[in-house]
């Protein structure tokens, strides 16, 4: 019985000794705060932002109104009055002024593809950043919001609802149409433009979708008074141009074919603004042209 108990304790002994090992060696496991590897820090907003169109302005003046420190000038804006003091980097079709846009010390220029390459290879000369986005679809402009608010850290979801919103509860069975943006070429949009997606998100029928040919406009085919006689569409949808004193729907009246059209004998005529339909323009604008859209898509084919 003596030999078992001193057994016992040479047992706990042990044991209580190899714990004691071990305590130091779980210690060692466990890294000083010191030696720890920090994530690194997340980079900084941008700042200051210089948008080179009205689109991009638009949405940082929505999400992020305080980096916004320069835009083009725009007719979409004139009655704003909380933009009416932003200063303008260029106006019309004129290219941005490069001085102005410096004075303004942006560290993030948004522009448009195609249209301001020159500027982004002379920013990227002064060590710049510019951005270029080309909106053609509803996922090309949710993709340039969701961009341009990661860059600023705003959040991008309020737009995107809206987005959603005006594209919610599309009709059925709408008209076939065409679309028609100028008398001198005529010019209609197909598939691959903001207008044609447009139509295409209402379901609307583009008798132009999926025609090709040469045109000054890229995602826009030039048509003869001919092949508009024998598209024969059901709707018509006119968009005037933003240049002053334009009437389009004059510029057609006046034309042989144009009282032959079913559209035009069942008054099936509707106007549209150059921003909205043709080019996005502004939030503003786009929910405008899917209003008319929707009237339009609302028509039932015959």
């Amino acid at each position: 019985s003596s030999s078992k108990i001193s057994l016992l304790r040479r047992s706990l002994v042990l044991l209580l000794f190899l714990f004691g090992l071990a305590m130091p060696a779980c210690s060692a496991s466990v890294p000083e705060v010191a030696d720890m590897q920090l994530p690194p820090p997340s980079p900084p907003t941008v700042q200051r932002v210089v948008a080179l169109t009205s689109l991009s302005a638009d949405i940082l003046h929505r999400i992020a109104p305080d980096k916004l420190v320069g835009m083009p000038e725009s007719s979409l804006f004139k009655d704003d009055p909380k933009l009416k003091d932003t200063p303008k980097v260029s106006g019309g079709r004129v290219a941005p002024n490069l001085e102005k846009i410096l004075s303004l010390k942006p560290d993030l220029v948004i522009g448009a593809e195609r249209f301001h390459e020159a500027t982004k290879t002379k920013l990227a000369e002064l060590k710049i950043p510019c951005e270029l986005f080309d909106v053609r679809d509803w996922q090309s402009l949710e993709a340039m919001t969701k961009a341009i608010a990661a860059k600023v850290g705003a959040d991008p979801q309020p737009l995107i609802q809206r987005y959603q919103t005006m594209r919610a509860n599309i009709p059925q069975n709408a008209p076939k149409t065409l679309v028609l943006v100028s008398r001198q070429p005529i010019l209609s949009p197909n598939k691959n433009s903001w207008a044609g997606a447009l139509l295409d998100s209402f379901n609307i029928p583009n008798l132009a979708a999926d025609l090709q040919g040469a045109s000054p406009i890229q995602g826009y085919v030039s048509l003869s008074p001919e092949s508009v006689l024998k598209s024969n569409p059901e709707a018509i949808a006119l968009v005037e141009s933003p240049m002053p004193n334009s009437n389009i729907l004059q510029e057609f009246s006046g034309q042989p074919f144009w009282q032959e059209l079913k559209a035009v004998k069942d008054k099936q005529i509707y106007l549209f603004e150059y921003y909205g339909l043709v080019n996005p323009g502004s939030i503003d604008s786009i929910e405008s042209a899917t209003q008319k859209l929707r009237q339009l898509a609302s028509k039932q084919a015959s």
